[in-house]
């Protein structure tokens, strides 16, 4: 039987923080930022019988973990068992202790390691980093999540909770987003493709056939639009560049048109956008005010903005993302780096003088948070770190953080007979983005250092 135990400070009262836990989405807050997970259950409750159900990658196969809570006294205690996962057992308590201006919330977990005394053995061996060192990880990562999400809440305490509607709710931005809000007491609602889930705060639309409701639309103050084929995912095909086009234009379009029709329309229209908007600028300084530049990239982001221009010209206050490289472990560009990086074969791409505007994934979500709430915020916003890199900078501080060499390159030649224009587009294409109206607007960026950023993404605080 082994104990570990961890104490976080939050600037938050009791109730503040024991709130936070209670809502569903911390549960998502909590992971690990670079763990896989699937969410299959997770009870907005931390009473007595409630449970919370995720699966995770383990080698090949995936891992169930099954949690029941156990103890419930709001706001100084809860607990949970493991009835099945990974762990021989698991029994996790948290204690809040309220001191001053404070909380000091107090994890105990006891816990045995799979395979009985053999499983003992190996971990004594290791010294317990079998199990120990990504336990510890675990808890830091909570750590940071907890206390950077209190202090984003606390910022607009004094405001009213909203009544938001996500569209595309389930992609790595979406879900996260969706998470964040629900923790901070906003009622928050899913726009999906798929059939309704029983009890679940969804609603349905069928872009594809121009299927939308828009009386489903009334009582939200704030409608958010993530939605669209991943650019990244497959090569560039003439069906590949409809696809991607379709699901942000005529999604946007459909979605537009339900707004304008309500009744009583939102306070705020929150839509994606890119800073492919720019295209390939060389060492060019580019900011809000910049203009397009030429090819598919910069050609969707015109017309997708466009669609959403529409509930803008009714007078309802429009907001557009243009997002660059979204850090994180599961997704998007850092993840398929990831492998190559791993096995020594990272390096700079077709040279690496090529600019890198970039964003972690929790600036990404504090600066979305931001927008909604500062009513003077509209147009558009550059969602990138105020600190871009060349390429050859972003190999050599990734191959740091995992330990790797990163000096193996990768010819330009190489990647367009590879990837075609996917792949001179997303990765030898050069855009040296600012975020001046965040700046400007006084957001404050958790992350404008990229090793800061990949340390926090990947759980390597301590390489």
């Amino acid at each position: 039987m082994y104990n570990y135990r961890h104490e976080t400070v939050v600037e938050a009262d009791a109730e503040t923080t024991f709130a936070w836990f209670e809502h569903e989405g911390s549960f998502r807050r909590l992971m690990p930022p670079w763990e896989v997970a699937e969410e299959v259950r997770a009870d907005d409750s931390l009473e007595v019988g409630s449970k919370r159900i995720f699966k995770f990658p383990m080698g090949p196969l995936k891992m169930t973990w099954v949690a029941e809570h156990t103890g419930y006294d709001p706001p100084r205690f809860f607990s949970d068992r493991m009835l099945k996962g990974p762990f021989r057992s698991w029994n996790h308590e948290h204690h809040l202790v309220e001191e001053g201006d404070v909380t000091k919330v107090i994890d105990e977990v006891t816990y045995q390691v799979p395979f009985g005394r053999l499983g003992n053995l190996v971990d004594r061996i290791l010294g317990g980093l079998l199990v120990r060192k990504r336990i510890s990880q675990m808890f830091t990562a909570r750590e940071l999540r907890l206390k950077r999400d209190l202090f984003h809440h606390s910022k607009f305490a004094d405001k009213p909770r909203r009544r938001i509607l996500v569209a595309g709710s389930s992609g790595t931005i979406g879900t996260q987003l969706v998470a964040f809000l629900d923790t901070g007491g906003h009622e928050v609602w899913r726009l999906v493709r798929r059939e309704i889930k029983e009890g679940s705060k969804e609603l349905n639309w069928d872009p594809t056939s121009g299927k939308l409701d828009h009386g489903i639309l009334e009582g939200f103050d704030t409608i958010i639009h993530l939605g669209g084929e991943g650019i990244g995912d497959k090569r560039w095909s003439s069906r590949r560049k409809k696809a991607i086009r379709d699901s942000r234009v005529d999604s946007t379009l459909i979605l537009s048109n339900a707004i304008r029709q309500m009744k009583s329309k939102p306070e705020v229209f929150i839509v994606a956008s890119a800073i492919g908007w720019y295209g390939d600028r060389g060492d060019e300084e580019l900011d809000e005010n910049s203009p397009p530049g030429d090819g598919f990239l910069p050609d969707i982001c015109r017309e997708w903005e466009d669609a959403a221009s529409k509930v803008e010209e009714s007078g309802v206050r429009t907001v557009f993302l243009r997002s660059g490289i979204v850090l994180t472990a599961t997704g998007g560009a850092l993840e398929k780096m990831l492998l190559p990086f791993k096995l020594g074969g990272g390096g700079p791409m077709g040279g690496g003088k090529q600019w890198m505007s970039w964003i972690s994934l929790d600036d990404e979500i504090y600066a979305i948070h931001h927008l909604i709430m500062n009513s003077g915020s509209t147009g558009k916003y550059n969602l990138t770190a105020p600190e871009p890199v060349r390429q050859k900078l972003f190999a050599r501080v990734l191959g740091r953080v995992l330990r790797r060499p990163a000096i193996a390159p990768i010819p330009g030649l190489a990647i367009r007979v590879m990837f075609g224009e996917m792949g001179v587009s997303l990765t030898l294409e050069s855009q040296r983005v600012l975020p001046n109206r965040l700046v400007d607007e006084g957001y404050e960026f958790l992350h404008s250092d990229l090793e800061h950023a990949l340390r926090d993404t990947l759980g390597m605080w301590n390489d």
